[in-house]
């Protein structure tokens, strides 16, 4: 079994200030090794349920946050970007069987995580009229691949949106975020935890974890600077709508992740 992992940070147990997820901060560093330590516990809950190669996507920031030097020898590992549309699931393809991801947070405009963002900071994101988060644009870019998310870690506010989408997709809850506060658990308790149920994923039937992607994408773009949206409407297909919107329209999902890619 051919298993892709993809690894953020701001749904990792503890980080609450955006201080502790700047790369070179002495902030941030407690959150790197707890990221590393989750990200390991899913690799053995993978291994453990049958998982013979892991490619694990560092996908924060930087992407060069991981401590890798205990990976076991069938994982390989993607640090920094590649820079194509497919971004924090890259190098995921047919070949997989099903995809993990660890330390996802809620979607821009959510008020569930003082982190909350989808891709950037000074932009939200919708597809049809619903706000997405990053775990909504990667589950859709794997489907186009036909590989199903099977565990996801994060805040409450990210798995609940996640039961709403496919209640067979297991969670794990680390932190819940109230104002600028986040209410954590146990951090040994999340990695406990995550070995066991990504274990337990792996043995979910496939089909069932299956999203179905829409026939259509209405993509906007809402940006904090209304300049900003108006030099980005002349993207090919696109268009400007007052006041500080960019929207695009297509049937083809890659093309979503195309533009996402180019103005977020």
């Amino acid at each position: 079994m051919k298993v892709y992992i993809s690894a953020d940070l701001e749904g990792i147990t503890g980080t609450t200030a955006w201080i502790e997820t700047e790369l070179n901060t002495q902030d941030i560093q407690p959150f790197l090794k707890q990221m590393t330590k989750e990200v390991e516990a899913a690799i053995e809950g993978a291994i453990a349920g049958g998982a013979t190669e892991i490619l694990l996507k560092d996908a924060h920031d930087s992407a060069r946050n991981l401590d890798i030097s205990n990976l076991p020898v069938n994982c390989k590992v993607i640090r920094g970007w590649t820079g194509d549309p497919m971004c924090m699931v890259a190098g995921l393809d047919e070949s997989f069987d099903r995809a993990i991801f660890i330390g996802y947070h809620s979607k821009g405009g959510s008020h569930r995580n003082p982190l909350a963002h989808t891709l950037v900071v000074n932009a939200d994101v919708k597809i049809n009229g619903e706000y997405a988060s990053e775990f909504l644009i990667n589950t859709y870019a794997a489907g186009l691949h036909g590989v199903p998310v099977a565990f996801v870690s994060g805040d409450v506010g990210l798995t609940e949106e996640i039961q709403t989408i496919n209640e067979n997709i297991i969670t794990f809850a680390t932190k819940e975020g109230i104002g600028s506060a986040t209410v954590n658990v146990s951090p040994n308790l999340t990695i406990k935890e995550t070995k066991i149920l990504v274990e337990e994923a792996m043995r979910v039937d496939r089909e069932a974890l299956q999203v179905k992607l829409p026939e259509q994408f209405v993509v906007e773009i809402v940006y904090r600077d209304h300049a900003r949206a108006y030099r980005n409407s002349f993207y090919p297909g696109a268009t400007f709508k007052a006041h500080n919107t960019v929207e695009f329209v297509t049937d083809d999902y890659y093309e979503v992740l195309r533009i996402l890619q180019f103005l977020t």
